[in-house]
């Protein structure tokens, strides 16, 4: 059951604990892997807070800040996951972003990471289109310097050829990006770069 009058207490301390906005929950599939590494896959509080009500997930762990109502409490979920198994896609949304992290986030040409665009390998002047195969991660500079050629016109030739990425090489790829804030009790089902014991 969904209680709409779960707020935080306004008789507890100001600064007794993190403000229920700062209080994310990590959400996993059923198989305790995250929906998302990058973006991570996040829900704000009131969000989560629903999920446990409309008892879609379990709490797997929880944040040291309590809420309550007239006639209930309860601490924070900063970890959840779904209670059923959700099925990622095979193939990602060809954007801009996605786009992005297939490559990095480095111009295929020069490999900086600054003021980036997207090039069209074969210029749509030539009948290129704009598809995965075709199109890839540049700065601004690199793309106005090639500009309506081909790579053997411009001498410019991608360091990867471009290629339509899985979402396990998409999600292989946002582990090299952790976001600048995770919660200790996430760490357990985060492995950014985390040291193995032998």
């Amino acid at each position: 059951m969904y209680h709409e009058n779960v707020i935080p207490s306004a008789d507890a301390p100001r600064f007794d604990g993190p403000r229920p906005e700062s209080c994310p929950a990590l959400v996993l599939n059923a198989d305790f892997t995250p929906l998302s590494y990058f973006p991570l896959s996040l829900w704000g509080w009131q969000t989560a807070v629903k999920a446990v009500f409309l008892d879609r997930v379990n709490i797997v762990e929880e944040y040291d800040r309590e809420i309550r109502s007239v006639s209930f409490k309860m601490n924070l979920p900063s970890v959840i996951s779904l209670k059923k198994y959700v099925k990622p896609s095979r193939f990602p949304a060809f954007t801009r972003f996605n786009l992005f992290l297939r490559d990095k986030f480095s111009c295929q040409y020069c490999s900086d990471k600054d003021d980036l665009t997207f090039d069209h390998v074969v210029p749509r002047s030539y009948g290129g289109r704009t598809t995965w195969d075709n199109v890839t991660t540049a700065c601004a500079p690199c793309n106005l310097r090639k500009g309506g050629r081909t790579p053997a016109e411009a001498h410019m030739h991608p360091h990867i050829k471009p290629y339509q990425p899985t979402t396990p090489q998409l999600q292989a790829n946002g582990r090299y990006f952790p976001p600048h804030f995770l919660h200790e009790t996430w760490r357990d089902y985060l492995y950014w770069d985390a040291e193995l014991e032998a």
